[in-house]
């Protein structure tokens, strides 16, 4: 059997493709969600729900609930919902529980959807954006500073507009937009290179095929 997937954030727009393509190449998916009313849909998609909160879990409960896992991958935030408080909780704290909970479960490999630094820089934002911005660079650099087999996949402007399957993916690349169905594809590749870990990763739309484009992270 392909290696188990555990989503914390499980009901999200992405986290959803991601969870529709994992099942398409077999994995099996384990999709971490807060709203009873969603176990439905997430049957629906093939998964395995699991009812639980950031909010109110422990490292140990979370550890609990993500073992047997091979990787964790991190797409739950608060969505500009409750302000910042939530933002903190969900996106900053969220992130460190899931990090520890990771460790104390075994789970080495660890992907973290995050914000593309220069999103919406030079328009007037509000202070609950840059709020938001500051708590997504503390989890990076949370994440990045552990010793987890860790990616950090930084997505433009995410869009709903259909996926085209190629994207431009790069350490520093200029800003720009990506498609959420673009998103989750690049989540399954990297998933599917375990030789891709300990990078950063920015991404937009682009002409490179997907896999193509994380392909050239893998290590030697």
């Amino acid at each position: 059997m392909m290696g188990q997937v555990f989503i914390a954030g499980g009901a999200g727009k992405i986290a959803r493709r991601l969870s529709r393509q994992l099942r398409e190449r077999g994995y099996p998916v384990r999709a971490l969600h807060r709203n009873p009313a969603q176990t439905g849909e997430l049957e629906a998609l093939g998964v395995t729900p699991v009812l639980g909160s950031l909010l109110e879990l422990d490292a140990v409960q979370l550890a609990t609930l993500m073992a047997g896992s091979d990787v964790v991958v991190f797409c739950a935030g608060a969505g500009g919902k409750g302000g910042q408080e939530m933002t903190n909780a969900i996106d900053g704290r969220g992130l460190v529980l899931a990090v520890a909970a990771a460790r104390k479960a075994g789970v080495r490999r660890f992907l973290l959807v995050s914000a593309f630094p220069e999103s919406f820089r030079g328009e007037q934002v509000s202070q609950t954006f840059e709020n938001y911005m500051r708590v997504k660079k503390l989890a990076d650099v949370h994440l990045a500073e552990s010793d987890l087999d860790w990616v950090i996949l930084r997505p433009g402007t995410l869009v709903d507009a259909p996926g085209t399957g190629k994207v431009r993916a790069g350490l520093a690349i200029p800003y720009g937009e990506v498609p959420r169905d673009d998103v989750a594809a690049t989540l399954l590749e990297i998933i599917e290179r375990p030789a891709v870990g300990r990078v950063i990763i920015e991404l937009t739309q682009g002409d490179t095929p997907v896999g193509e484009s994380v392909e050239r992270f893998s290590r030697a």
